[in-house]
């Protein structure tokens, strides 16, 4: 008897790494310098990507001002993994299930990312970036792609969000969705997701595919 093959889907920032909080001071401090008019700007962005972030600022000055502000940010800043989510990461590696990154970072962010944790992209299969996806979150495009390039049907594998457009973009792919509540309460995670913890850490790799 064979078992079909299922894989895991991660975002990247509030679900591995622990940069929610300091993005949410820099989209802060950019809505001082540069008011866009949106309340709680910081928090109305989560999983946004960065082309439409910058598309609420209304010149090309301002976005290229925004750009080189938070270009500079992320080389400076220092990326700190939950505890338990490098190590949960391994044991899935280690029982052979095929893992991807999604995340609406892009490619000059996560090389930021690599130098400091030169290990991180050898453990995954796939890594998208938002330069790589055609429709950003909500829209589940980034999902799909994911499961396409593991070579696994979506609903067979398991999407693991923390914002509001992270987890209706796996809800809308097919995926199972476990919600990370790092970035909203638990209660706001739960109605999108099929399970809600806290941190990565209190997964479980028997609850990952519990149901599929």
């Amino acid at each position: 008897m064979t078992h079909k093959q299922r894989g895991v889907l991660f975002d990247l920032d509030g679900v591995l790494l622990d940069s929610e909080g300091l993005y949410s001071i820099f989209w802060a401090q950019m809505d001082k310098e540069h008011p866009t008019g949106i309340e709680n700007f910081a928090s109305f962005i989560k999983g946004f990507h960065l082309n439409r972030i910058l598309g609420y600022y209304e010149s090309d000055a301002v976005r290229e001002q925004v750009l080189d502000q938070l270009l500079e940010f992320e080389r400076n800043m220092r990326y700190e993994f939950f505890p338990g989510a490098l190590e949960f990461v391994k044991q899935l590696r280690a029982s052979g299930v095929p893992m991807a990154i999604v995340t609406s970072s892009d490619r000059k962010k996560m090389q930021s990312l690599y130098r400091q944790h030169p290990e991180f992209p050898t453990l995954f299969d796939h890594i998208i970036t938002g330069d790589m996806v055609v429709k950003a979150k909500p829209d589940p495009y980034c999902f799909l792609l994911g499961a396409q390039l593991m070579g696994i049907d979506i609903k067979d594998c398991v999407v693991i969000e923390d914002s509001r457009n992270g987890l209706l973009a796996g809800r809308a792919s097919g995926a199972r969705v476990i919600g990370i509540a790092t970035t909203m309460n638990a209660d706001e995670v739960a109605p999108l997701s099929d399970l809600t913890v806290n941190t990565i850490a209190d997964l479980t790799i028997s609850q990952l595919f519990d149901s599929i």
